[in-house]
C-alpha cells in the first residue's frame, strides 16, 4: 500500500471510528486497519508483550506516518485531544503501559492521546479558545 492509500485509509477510518464511537484513539485505528488484532492488544494489556510496536504489523516508518495522518484529521475534523494513560491489566499493581522500545515521552503521549467529537456548541468555544476565530477576525479585518 502506498502513501496516498495509506492516507485515504487513515482519514477513512478515521471518520468511520468517531461517528461509530464519538471518539478515536491510536490503539483502535490500528485494530481497525488491522495492524494489530485483539489478541495481541489483550497479551500487550497483561505485560506479556514489552511494547506495542513490537507487535504492530508494519515498519516504523509506516506507523509513524499513520500516526501523523491520525493526528492531522483530527486537527481537520477539530476533534478535541485527550491524554488517556493505558493501565496494565490483570493481578499485582497497575503499570503505566508501554508503546514504543524507546519510551520516549513524545511518542507515548501520542500513541496514548484520544480524539474526542465536540458537541457542536462545544467545537465553536473550542474554536475560539484555540485561536481560530481570532485568526479569522485579524484576516477579515485587513
Amino acid at each position: 500500500m502506498n502513501r496516498q492509500e495509506l492516507q485515504k485509509k487513515v482519514r477513512h477510518t478515521v471518520h468511520q471510528l468517531i461517528w461509530e464511537k464519538g471518539y478515536a484513539s491510536p490503539l483502535d485505528l490500528f485494530l481497525k486497519m488491522e495492524k494489530i488484532s485483539p489478541k495481541l492488544v489483550e497479551e500487550w494489556r497483561f505485560r506479556r508483550v514489552p511494547y506495542l510496536e513490537r507487535v504492530l504489523n508494519g515498519n516504523l516508518g509506516q506507523l509513524s506516518f499513520i500516526m501523523k495522518e491520525f493526528r492531522k484529521t483530527a486537527r481537520d475534523l477539530n476533534l478535541k485531544e485527550s491524554y488517556r494513560p493505558y493501565m496494565s491489566w490483570g493481578k499485582g499493581a497497575k503499570q503505566q503501559l508501554r508503546f514504543s522500545k524507546t519510551g520516549d515521552y513524545q511518542v507515548e503521549r501520542h500513541y496514548s492521546t484520544h480524539y474526542i467529537k465536540l458537541p457542536k456548541q462545544e467545537q465553536a468555544d473550542y474554536k475560539h479558545a484555540s485561536g481560530e476565530f481570532n485568526q479569522q477576525q485579524e484576516s477579515d479585518e485587513a
